[in-house]
């Protein structure tokens, strides 16, 4: 699978991932101290949704425009509210246009002590990630493979924040990488909260990288996987899996809550599982 995401911008895996960074970021406000985000694969940072490949795809309007126009309970809306604030920043009037990547999603919840690292190689999305980010000094644009920059950047100086691995799944390898790369950083940094995005055509492989995982005996390992419905005969796109490596301890009830409201927003045969793929111990 080769996950371009300027097709795949704000569709309902981009929905499920950012919502889970924005409530994480916000769990890491609440401690004065400086946090980092490292983004291995950050992409290119906006993405206009009236123009080229959204365009072409248009799977944004199954994903955040089905959320831009939901009225959820306050709960929701109230939990919704970090991730929402971030799009509409970049909508003014109201209209959607402009969908923000990860690290402008990251961004905009960084305080004045906290930074980023956004790594993308691929020169023209790396072009346009620098201009989402220019004049920023919280900010640092990488130009470098992301699986080289996991492990080098760890662990920050911050000792505290959130390491975002969402490769392109290019071929099958990157699910491979995943958990080789996460047992390396581990390593180094074993309090860092690592979020790993992963792709779901068919239950094979990512049922393959859950018992992977399972034997690096890492603690805490919270699952989430966000599917449409039953995988299908075209091996097309079907949900979005996350595993959060030391999730903050709101996060589980966090996601059950948006979640089971998102779901028949997102789509009618919609489910969302979420589960420890390990504990506090192991």
């Amino acid at each position: 699978m080769n996950y371009q995401h300027a097709f795949h911008a704000g569709n309902f895996a981009d929905v499920h991932k950012h919502v889970a960074l924005a409530r994480i970021l916000v769990h890491l406000r609440l401690k004065p101290a400086a946090f980092r985000v490292i983004d291995t694969h950050a992409g290119a940072g906006r993405y206009d949704l009236h123009a080229g490949e959204a365009t072409r795809s248009g799977e944004w309007r199954e994903g955040i425009l089905r959320v831009w126009q939901a009225s959820p309970e306050p709960k929701v809306r109230d939990l919704l509210a970090p991730y929402w604030d971030a799009v509409a920043a970049l909508n003014p009037g109201g209209v959607l246009r402009i969908y923000p990547g990860s690290p402008v999603i990251a961004q905009s919840l960084l305080r004045r002590q906290d930074r980023l690292i956004a790594c993308e190689l691929e020169p023209r999305a790396a072009a346009s990630l620098k201009a989402a980010l220019r004049g920023d000094a919280r900010a640092k644009v990488l130009t470098i493979d992301g699986w080289t920059a996991l492990n080098a950047n760890v662990p920050p100086k911050e000792r505290r924040g959130v390491i975002l691995v969402d490769p392109p799944f290019e071929d099958a390898a990157d699910f491979m990488r995943l958990s080789t790369a996460l047992a390396a950083a581990y390593r180094k940094w074993p309090t860092g909260i690592y979020m790993l995005w992963y792709p779901i055509k068919a239950r094979d492989a990512a049922d393959a990288l859950a018992r992977r995982l399972r034997r690096l005996a890492v603690p805490r390992m919270l699952r989430s996987d966000f599917m449409l419905g039953r995988p299908r005969g075209d091996a097309g796109l079907i949900g979005s899996g996350l595993i959060v490596v030391n999730p903050p301890f709101t996060l589980e009830a966090d996601l059950r809550s948006l979640f089971v409201a998102l779901s028949p927003v997102l789509a009618p045969a919609a489910a969302h599982r979420l589960d420890w793929l390990t504990a506090e111990s192991i």
